[in-house]
């Protein structure tokens, strides 16, 4: 039973065989010529890593500090922009046949030539493995030392870029803080001097001041009324006596009674307060000021004793003087008084306002001292990205020329085309089988009709017919063997290369290579 399968099945493929190599012949031979016509291509590449900075964290840090992967990431997209892959193509003449492309398809065809690939993890140097895919060597290193250049450039560019600009952003803030706390010391200074004479930090010396004052006025008012009460007892004692008193000698003067009455009350002071007492200080600068008020005074002419009427108008006249004076001195009190009053009931407000100034220059003062402190970091990240002394990007394996091409491997494709060949004709004859829905064994007609047959007598072919049949089969396989490679290294040399002409249906099927 299987050696009847078989011969079966053996049949079948002869039947078939046409279409076999048919399909075996094309692929096989388009693999073969493109094995053999495919330009050699020379792959370059270089090894690049990201370095720790080389002054640590601990005692300087850089101020254009950027993770590995995103420093690795953020090189790769500004070298694999238009302008640099043209620029690049250009000065090279990296593709052949460049002249004659359209500058968008000279940027795919440089991308589609280069390979990235990053590596990164965690506790892992970060690494960069950059090829490159040129028609010759020279070509493949020159375009990845170029992209070493502009890689190394970007890179210093960029960090000390940033950081210059943090010491620029620092150094603007830095001035303009200044500014600022020069503005808010000058408005505490000019409130101040607006409102010198109701400024809290003079409250309590004012309200002492206030306290000598109010002092200052009772003793007025003791004085006054003791004068009142003088004038009565004596307008009484003359009206009693017809005399004043039996005073005789030179009477004094309202200024000498006033000096008499101060040195009184300066010894009264003295025996309950100290030199140093406000009190007294203001008693002796009184008593200092009548003095050389006495001594600048001209003496008097007439010093000879009064009686009777003279004596009364005189002592009264200086009651009265003394009388004015003292009412004088309480209207200049009540007015030092008042002004005390207003400054001290200004006093609050003024506070409260003055400690609003204050706090706003203690925030920008704070804001000014944290600028500064940065600043300092700022510069010595600058000075560190400006030496190199930060974390950067440096070759571990530069390009070197390849002395053998590395594309195509010419005997994989031949080989690997030859058997997808066989497996695609193979292929085609299980599906045309698989269509073919024809009786052509007994089984079939079991399978098929459900009845057994007795016997089953095959087409029987004449010698001609088996001979004619055999001709046209060689034939057939000679024209396949030998036309269709022909006629595929025809369509390769003639018409378009197969490469090309297999991308171009694998971009318009939408597959990739």
């Amino acid at each position: 039973m299987a050696s009847t399968n078989l011969r079966y099945y053996r049949s079948i493929f002869m039947r078939r065989l046409p279409y076999f190599l048919l399909v075996a012949t094309v692929i096989g031979a388009a693999s073969i010529i493109m094995a053999m016509t495919l330009p050699p291509s020379f792959v370059s590449r270089m090894t690049l890593i990201v370095e720790s900075p080389q002054i640590p964290d601990e005692l300087a840090a850089s101020t254009a500090r950027t993770p590995a992967q995103e420093q690795l990431q953020v090189v790769e997209q500004r070298l694999m922009t238009r302008a640099n892959l043209l620029e690049i193509a250009n000065k090279l003449q990296v593709l052949e046949k460049q002249n004659e492309m359209t500058p968008d398809q000279i940027a795919k065809s440089m991308r589609a030539r280069t390979v990235i690939r990053s590596t990164a993890g965690r506790d892992q140097a970060a690494l960069m493995t950059i090829s490159f895919e040129a028609p010759s060597g020279q070509k493949s290193a020159g375009v990845l030392n170029e992209y070493l250049t502009l890689i190394q450039k970007e890179d210093v560019q960029s960090r000390t870029g940033r950081a210059t600009q943090t010491l620029e952003f620092f150094e603007q803030e830095v001035s303009r803080l200044n500014q600022e706390l020069a503005e808010r010391s000058a408005r505490i200074l000019a409130y101040k001097t607006e409102h010198g004479d109701a400024l809290p930090e003079s409250l309590d010396y004012r309200l002492g001041q206030q306290s000598l004052l109010q002092e200052r006025l009772a003793q007025l008012e003791r004085e006054s009324i003791s004068l009142q009460e003088q004038r009565r007892r004596l307008v009484r004692i003359f009206e009693t006596t017809g005399q004043v008193g039996g005073l005789a000698g030179p009477a004094l003067s309202p200024e000498q009674q006033q000096l008499e009455e101060m040195r009184a009350a300066l010894n009264n002071a003295l025996a309950v307060y100290s030199e140093t007492n406000p009190r007294v200080k203001i008693l002796r600068a009184r008593i200092e000021a009548l003095e050389k008020t006495l001594q600048s005074m001209p003496p008097e002419e007439n010093d000879q004793p009064l009686t009777g009427n003279s004596l009364l108008d005189v002592q009264l006249a200086e009651i009265t003087a003394r009388e004015n004076s003292l009412n004088e001195q309480k209207r200049s009190t009540q007015k030092q008084l008042e002004k005390l009053a207003d400054t001290i009931e200004r006093t609050p407000s003024n506070s409260i306002r003055l400690d609003e100034l204050q706090l706003e220059y203690a925030n920008v003062q704070l804001q000014y001292n944290t600028a500064v402190e940065r600043l300092s970091r700022a510069s010595t990240g600058e000075r560190i990205e400006v030496m190199s002394r930060g974390q950067r990007i440096s070759v571990i394996e530069p390009p070197a020329v390849p002395n053998q091409p590395s594309k195509p491997n010419r005997a994989l494709i031949a080989g690997g085309g030859s058997v997808f060949g066989i497996m695609a004709g193979i292929g085609l004859i299980v599906l045309l089988e698989f269509m073919n829905r024809s009786i052509r064994r007994p089984e079939d007609l079991v399978a098929k009709l459900g009845i057994t047959p007795l016997a089953t007598i095959p087409f029987i072919a004449t010698a001609g017919e088996n001979s004619h049949r055999q001709k046209f089969r060689i034939l057939g396989m000679v024209i396949i063997l030998l036309g269709v490679p022909l006629a595929v290294y025809a369509v390769h040399m003639f018409y378009q290369p197969l490469d090309l002409l297999a991308e171009r249906i694998m971009d318009k099927i939408g597959v990739r290579w």
